[in-house]
């Protein structure tokens, strides 16, 4: 069909794992090191405020040993900011942060909050580090990313993934066919067109089926995963996944 897609592993949940205990392992640095050598094209990692997965440390540690591009994931903050310039990440990827969520619940409000994201975008670009926003796929956010002067928007697939699982076909389709067009109309805009959150097995496979995607960034479920099948396991499975529904 088309190129072939790549898969951004998320290694944050092993952080989790480690943060339970207290203690040094599971290592996410490890992690991430297991993730590429089993097919990732690279790894992600969410560095948030309250650090309840993962740690400046693990940042650092990931830019100095891993071979593949690092995604920062990251709100816009000006501590965040000063951590990611002085790391230097392949790529930074703004997304909504709240205290009180257990993970990200929706896409970034790149309308509403133009005005204070225009310097961040800036600050990011002018260090090399490629700007994702993390946004809904709708028209009004994805004009609102080109303008900011994005290079990438990361499409947000929960609502989606969420209405798979829970066997609600009608709005399934709905929300399938608004990723499609968004993935094509961010496309158009100049924008390089990346998915995320609540992927799976079936739905990433489906979803690799549009071409405008180029990237998927995967990591609760194959963390989940890998407790039956290990770690590369579930990384190689989507791999095959992915590639079946890109047709490569």
């Amino acid at each position: 069909m088309t190129s072939r897609i790549r898969l951004g592993v998320n290694i944050d949940h092993v952080a989790t794992v480690r943060n339970a205990r207290g203690g040094a392992r599971p290592d996410p640095v490890r992690a991430a090191l297991l993730a590429i050598e089993a097919g990732a094209d690279g790894i992600t990692a969410h560095l948030r405020e309250d650090r309840r997965h993962i740690r400046d440390a693990d940042m650092a540690r990931l830019k100095d040993t891993i071979t593949k591009p690092l995604n920062f994931e990251m709100a816009a903050t000006p501590e965040m900011l000063a951590i990611a310039t002085r790391i230097r990440p392949h790529a930074c990827c703004l997304v909504p942060e709240k205290r009180e969520e257990r993970t990200t619940e929706g896409g970034l409000d790149v309308i509403g909050g133009h005005n204070h994201l225009v310097p961040f975008v800036a600050a990011l670009r002018a260090a090399g580090i490629r700007v994702s926003l993390f946004i809904e796929p709708d028209a009004a956010p994805i004009d609102a990313a080109a303008a900011l002067g994005a290079d990438i928007v990361e499409l947000h697939t929960g609502s989606w993934c969420h209405a798979v699982e829970a066997g609600e076909g009608e709005k399934a389709e709905a929300e399938f066919r608004r990723l499609a067009a968004g993935a094509r109309h961010a496309a158009a805009s100049g924008l390089e067109v990346h998915a995320g959150h609540g992927l799976d097995f079936e739905t990433a496979e489906r979803l690799a089926g549009v071409p405008e995607f180029v990237e998927f960034n995967i990591g609760h479920f194959l963390v989940g995963e890998a407790i039956f099948v290990g770690l590369g396991g579930s990384i190689r499975a989507m791999r095959l996944a992915m590639d079946r529904g890109r047709g490569s």
